[in-house]
């Protein structure tokens, strides 16, 4: 079996903490020039922005000279340049740094900040404003929490190891916590584990449970109740998108501050930031691969519906 050629380093710096976006050419194909492919290809670029890019020199080649604007197609070649960013609104609060040594860094993410760029969201995120506050260019993410969460991530800081990092959760050995805080019924009998199949497709905001194999099992343990609610210890043996979120919902107590589960909702407007989902990565415990240190790590983050529930309600 072949061994994938890794491509060649970015010949563009870094911008803002984001990396230069990379295009290969395809082996095959019947395009003339770089840019007709690339005007097929980038369609969300907008009307007459690759000529203008090409044009004033922001596309460049492996050799980090730019792409000139007649310049033959090429099966295989690199190109890069930097997207223009889209305008977003700032998310005010921090990201803590719990943990930092030359291998890793581990961060304590708040509510509403992604953790890597995507779509909408790019500069606004932990990976890019880790990357900036810390100086650290060549930070990347081990693995991800979805944007609404919050709570512990970990980040690699030299490319070679990220790959030793990553297979400690594709292999299922860093043990995960969540707390969240969901409705109390007393009906419920906890604790439990949940298994099920969870299918999440593109495109579409919700995953959702269907019959077949389980991929996806949660520790459900109550770790509180007052006052209608109730405080729950979740311990994923999986990673699948949604997985907390759709289980809980599935035992009948959805997670409070969901735009998702039980039903989907109107999405919450740019900068609101009132009424957060009450999910937390709360501990991140394994054996460093490198260094073979055994780490144990807790979030300092509060839910903010347990401590003071008529403020979270209110959006105070």
């Amino acid at each position: 079996m072949r061994r994938r050629t890794p491509p060649p380093p970015a010949p563009l710096p870094q911008r803002d903490g984001v990396d230069p976006v990379r295009v290969r050419l395809p082996m095959d194909g019947a395009w003339a020039t770089v840019r007709e492919h690339l005007v097929e290809r980038l369609t969300g670029a907008g009307p007459g922005m690759i000529d203008s890019m090409l044009a004033a020199g922001q596309m460049v080649g492996a050799d980090g000279r730019a792409v000139a604007p007649d310049a033959p197609y090429r099966p295989g070649m690199f190109v890069w340049f930097h997207r223009e960013l889209p305008a977003e609104v700032p998310v005010p609060f921090p990201v803590d740094v719990v943990y930092r040594d030359e291998h890793i860094v581990v961060a304590d993410k708040p509510h509403f900040l992604a953790t890597t760029p995507r779509g909408t969201h790019v500069a606004e995120t932990a990976l890019a404003r880790l990357r900036r506050e810390l100086g650290i260019p060549t930070l990347t993410a081990a693995h991800r929490l979805d944007r609404l969460t919050a709570g512990l991530v970990l980040f690699t800081v030299r490319p070679g190891e990220r790959g030793a990092y990553q297979t400690l959760f594709r292999d299922r050995r860093v043990h995960k916590e969540y707390e969240a805080v969901a409705p109390y019924d007393p009906a419920l009998v906890l604790p439990r584990t949940v298994r099920s199949r969870i299918l999440k497709e593109r495109g579409v905001p919700a995953a959702r449970e269907v019959p077949g194999e389980p991929n996806a099992e949660t520790r459900v343990e109550r770790a509180g109740q007052r006052a209608g609610l109730g405080r729950y210890r979740l311990v994923p043996a999986t990673g699948q998108t949604h997985q907390l979120r759709v289980h809980l919902t599935a035992l009948g107590i959805p997670i409070l501050g969901d735009p998702l589960y039980p039903e989907v909702t109107d999405p919450v407007p740019a900068g609101d930031f009132r009424r957060p989902l009450q999910l937390l990565a709360r501990k991140l415990e394994f054996t460093d691969p490198v260094t073979g240190t055994d780490h144990s790590f807790a979030s300092t983050r509060r839910l903010r519906a347990w401590t003071s529930f008529d403020d979270w309600a209110a959006g105070a």
